[in-house]
């Protein structure tokens, strides 16, 4: 008995990380219920941050464990599920009634399926591609425009249908089968020509010459990234290409190949998420 007890606990250094998003999360909650939706944007885009390190951390310490993988699913949908579509709500959603909590709704609807699917495919999923927007950059994409409109002090009446469609747009993104770059390819350790670190700088020089509008744009750019790569590799645009149940994944590249095929049920399954 005492040796099964052993083992047990949690692991700190990670999990104080994804407590610290989830605390930005909720903080941008009670921000935007006080008006300062400046603030509460910002603070999604904190819980981003340490969002990309309680993960890398697990990994550099080797202290990954089933608790934290859990724990960091319910953080995110509170952080970029919850929050960003309550900070919307607050802000702009409010004005157009039973539609605005609706469009509300379906970000978080869309954001808790996005969670759900990726924690049960991740094992046979393409790592170069997530199926569906990522939740975090759905978040970022309602908490920049909520950044934007705040910053610039337009009128949220005047501007509550533009985010009605934000809000719809990233909630069904989040459940499409659109592919998106994920980055999990590039080698961070690897070494590179020394204007890609001049770019980096410029990079950094830009965000932080107008940060609100920046991070809209590039994450809204990302968005649109998702359609246009899968339209533009596919022969033929199918429903299961944007939403519902892939029956078979086939390489894009071999689809002519596939069209000269005889139909049988024993095709080989290559590339299935």
């Amino acid at each position: 008995m005492p040796d099964q007890n052993k083992h047990r606990g949690i692991y700190l250094l990670p999990n104080l990380l994804t407590t610290a998003g989830l605390f930005s999360g909720f903080y941008a909650i009670v921000a935007s219920m006080n008006g300062s939706f400046e603030l509460a944007a910002i603070a999604i885009f904190v819980a981003m941050v340490f969002d990309g390190l309680d993960g890398r951390v697990a990994r550099l310490t080797n202290t990954q464990s089933e608790f934290g993988a859990e724990y960091d699913s319910m953080a995110d949908i509170v952080s970029f599920g919850i929050a960003p579509a309550l900070v919307a709500y607050n802000w702009a959603l409010y004005d157009v009634g039973k539609l605005g909590w609706l469009a509300a709704f379906i970000f978080v609807a869309g954001g808790a399926l996005r969670l759900a699917r990726f924690n049960t495919s991740t094992s046979t999923s393409d790592k170069k591609y997530f199926q569906g927007l990522a939740i975090p950059s759905a978040a970022a994409i309602v908490a920049g425009l909520v950044w934007v409109g705040a910053k610039y002090d337009f009128e949220p009446e005047n501007v509550s249908f533009i985010v009605v469609f934000f809000t719809i747009a990233c909630g069904l993104l989040m459940v499409s089968n659109f592919k998106y770059h994920s980055f999990k390819d590039v080698d961070w350790r690897g070494k590179v020509n020394f204007l890609a670190i001049l770019l980096v700088v410029l990079i950094f020089v830009i965000v932080a010459t107008e940060p609100a509008l920046v991070l809209f744009l590039l994450f809204t750019a990302y968005a649109i990234s998702g359609p246009v790569l899968t339209i533009k590799n596919v022969n033929k645009l199918k429903l299961e290409h944007i939403l519902g149940d892939q029956k078979e994944e086939v390489d894009l590249s071999d689809s002519e190949k596939k069209s000269e095929e005889p139909k049988d049920a024993s095709v080989d399954r290559k590339g299935k998420d």
